[in-house]
């Protein structure tokens, strides 16, 4: 979702990509549904972080925990920084509350990461 939601708000100022330690194989349908309730289409894939190995960096935000252990100093020169998320895909219960779950951390999203881009901190 922070992909998305960067080069959606920000696209005339950075271009994000994302990867994960261990990819899920594919995007969950909740994360597509909530970004769409922004006019946020996901074009992307779910992706590990040797796609982007030999890849230059400006900036590397980690998002889950163990990317934060384990993120691949190979990542390059860029600034590291970890804002850390809770992962929707782990709450259990009704269909409302797990996409409740998923627009909690999509809107989080966007004040810790998109705002925090926006403001160049």
């Amino acid at each position: 979702m922070a992909e998305a939601l960067v080069n959606y708000f920000l696209k005339d100022e950075w271009h994000a990509y994302s990867a994960g330690i261990v990819p899920a194989g594919y995007v969950h349908p909740l994360a597509i549904k909530v970004l769409q309730e922004l006019g946020v289409e996901h074009h992307g894939y779910s992706k590990s972080v040797e796609d982007y190995v030999g890849k230059e960096f400006d900036r590397v935000i980690t998002v889950c925990t163990g990317a934060s252990i384990n993120c691949p100093l190979w990542l390059g020169k860029g600034q590291k920084e970890h804002i850390g998320f809770y992962d929707p895909t782990q709450m259990v219960g009704s269909l409302k509350l797990r996409i409740q779950a998923f627009r909690n951390v999509r809107d989080e999203m966007l004040q810790k990461i998109v705002d925090h881009l926006r403001s160049g901190s």
